[in-house]
């Protein structure tokens, strides 16, 4: 029989797999279940369309509907260009701290997602592990992961979803979309400026619904669900520009991203409108100055937002085994929102500091990390 890793061993063995977004996961997902299997558990996988990439899911236990899934995330963002003081992809304990990329968001819970549910298997106690691909670069693995999990396991209860949270119970978060946005222009000579159509003036135009919409929202009396938040209100924003051929020629080509990150309650649907909206009517002053020009958008992710649940089975189980009944929201999404849209009772708790992800020197106290572990402990005792 394999041998039982403690949790340490386990997250130590999942950092040292690199699987930085742009790249693929496969080593780690084959690690994984050879290691599962090992200990007689079946897992299933479901691929990204390139194939260069898996979700993996499991369930032990009695094959019976309800069980607690633990999900997390296998991916991490890249250590380019930051100042690391050891191998980011080697666990290095050092003054009270594990540090590494990923120990804390999110292979630190990931590993105390497997170990338990080696225990719950070994305990014959119902429990079922869901590890998705793509999260950092907007949250594109888990929805096809939920879809291929139904009808292959039993339909899971509670959804505990490990983002660093301090083992808080996180019962809310704001959605987004962003919109990979390409404004096409037509190239003169900037001496002939109104004979051109300059990308990069048009896409100012564009960027500028951003300004305007977050003034209004932010001097508008906020919902009750919205004053949670911080801030309280849906945010809009472009973090980076490209564009222009040299400084005297008016730009054939300007592209960026526009994002919105919406609290709970806000109609995403209508945002969305109200920007392509607002496109539209730039789009048709350029094209009146000349018809090749025009805007081309594509939606890069789309999160929905975490509505905190009135007496959620997921919320009850935390509160249960933490003793934490505080309320807790975060501005940032997670893959919670999926498996809420999808059915399931959500929330998020995990070991860390969200103030510590995808830093140089990434760390999760030892303390944390224990924390997680006897989070894991109280909730086997809870299984079934």
């Amino acid at each position: 029989m394999t041998t039982r890793l403690s949790p340490v061993q386990l997250m130590t063995k999942l950092i040292r797999f690199p699987t930085v977004s742009r790249d693929t996961n496969l080593p780690l997902i084959n690690w994984v279940e050879e290691y599962l299997n090992g200990h007689g558990i079946t897992c299933h996988r479901h691929y990204h369309p390139d194939g260069d990439k898996a979700a993996l899911f499991a369930h032990v236990g009695p094959e019976v509907e309800g069980a607690v899934v633990l999900s997390g995330h296998t991916d991490v963002v890249p250590v380019d260009g930051q100042a690391w003081d050891t191998d980011p992809f080697d666990v290095v304990a050092r003054d009270g701290k594990y540090f590494g990329r990923g120990t804390c968001d999110m292979k630190g819970f990931d590993a105390l997602a497997i170990w338990t549910l080696v225990e719950a298997h070994h305990a014959g106690k119902p429990c079922q592990l869901a590890l998705s691909y793509d999260e950092e670069i907007g949250c594109l693995g888990a929805p096809p992961m939920i879809d291929a999990m139904q009808g292959v396991v039993p339909k899971g209860g509670p959804v505990i979803v490990g983002e660093p949270s301090m083992m808080r119970a996180v019962t809310g978060h704001k959605g987004g979309q962003g919109f990979d946005t390409h404004v096409k222009g037509f190239e003169v000579h900037s001496s002939l400026l109104p004979q051109g159509v300059s990308a990069i003036l048009e896409g100012a135009r564009i960027i500028d619904f951003a300004n305007h919409r977050n003034a209004e929202n932010a001097a508008a009396k906020p919902s009750a669900l919205a004053a949670m938040f911080d801030p309280p209100f849906t945010t809009w924003h472009v973090g980076q520009v490209s564009g222009g051929t040299a400084h005297n020629i008016t730009a054939k080509d300007c592209t960026f991203s526009m994002d919105f990150r919406a609290v709970p309650g806000d109609d995403t649907v209508a945002l969305k409108e109200a920007y392509l909206a607002h496109v539209a009517e730039i789009e048709q002053g350029m094209q009146a100055i000349h018809p090749d020009t025009g805007v081309d958008i594509k939606m890069r992710f789309d999160v929905p937002p975490l509505v905190p649940e009135e007496d959620g089975a997921a919320e009850t189980l935390v509160r249960r085994i933490t003793g934490d009944n505080g309320t807790h929201v975060v501005s940032y999404g997670t893959e919670a929102g999926q498996f809420q849209a999808a059915g399931y009772s959500a929330v998020v708790c995990g070991p860390g500091d969200i103030a510590q992800a995808h830093q140089p020197n990434e760390f999760i106290t030892i303390a944390q990390f224990e924390a997680g572990h006897a989070f894991m402990r109280d909730l086997l005792q809870q299984l079934g």
